[in-house]
């Protein structure tokens, strides 16, 4: 059993959610009872953080980054009786894509992501498999005829039952990259891009250090210093956390422009 962090608008406070790793918890944007749940699996030897997240009113819900282990992704669908409407994907690597054909097949699911930009990451993803000792792993191309779906772009919205999350484009860590936003509970699936005491990876080919620096600083920290983030690894934090004390983008770092 592991701690789970459980979040309102306003603060975090620490509870637990036997056998499934981190939880959350938000209030819908209008301050009613219903809004939006999850818990947080690690999947794959590298440990990805796989989001399963569900409106409450409707408990229909998303799975975001389906990297592997799809029998502890189905364990917490199970677990909560969530109705899966779909696969959300933040970018092409493995660790975070490799389950979602199979996932999608299975549960006769749409994939919405990531930007069409990593469909190169995508198209590698077999091969990565393969040299990585993951499970044998298909690619995938969202809105085709085997894989129903779309491509997200900035500005986009996904829904979660009833519940709507904004489409941010942040290029860096690769160029297709993307984050969900939930604006009425202050949380966002920020992928690779941004992690607590740390950043993305950008000596990936195609990756871009500036880009990298450019999103966070353009894109998420003027969503507000209280905003949660789910990053790919690793525990949860706030944009506001990273900007004090984050050595690679903090506000110490770069300076305090953006947000």
């Amino acid at each position: 059993m592991q701690p789970a962090w459980s979040g309102s608008t306003t603060r975090l406070r620490l509870r637990h959610e036997p056998g499934l790793g981190v939880g959350l918890r938000g209030g819908a944007s209008g301050g009613g009872a219903s809004g939006v749940k999850g818990v947080v699996i690690p999947v794959t030897p590298f440990q990805q953080n796989c989001s399963l997240i569900w409106c409450e009113r409707s408990m229909k819900g998303a799975v975001v980054d389906p990297g592997g282990d799809l029998e502890l992704i189905e364990q917490a669908v199970a677990e909560h009786k969530i109705e899966l409407e779909r696969i959300l994907v933040t970018h092409g690597h493995l660790d975070h894509a490799s389950g979602v054909v199979d996932l999608a097949e299975r549960r006769s699911l749409p994939v919405e992501g990531p930007h069409e930009a990593d469909r190169f990451w995508i198209d590698q993803i077999p091969d990565s498999a393969r040299r990585y000792g993951f499970p044998p792993a298909r690619a995938f191309t969202p809105g085709s005829a085997s894989t129903p779906g779309r491509w997200l772009g900035d500005g986009d919205e996904v829904t979660v039952g009833e519940e709507r999350m904004s489409v941010l484009h942040c290029p860096g860590h690769t160029p297709g990259h993307i984050v969900f936003f939930h604006a009425g509970m202050r949380l966002a699936f920020v992928g690779d891009v941004l992690f607590r005491g740390s950043i993305g990876r950008t000596d990936f080919p195609r990756g871009n250090h500036a880009d990298l620096i450019q999103s966070i600083r353009g894109k998420l920290w003027p969503l507000g210093s209280d905003v949660t983030f789910v990053p790919g690894h690793g525990p949860l934090s706030t944009f506001g956390a990273e900007r004090e004390s984050n050595p690679f983008v903090g506000d110490a770092v770069l300076g305090a422009g953006s947000g």
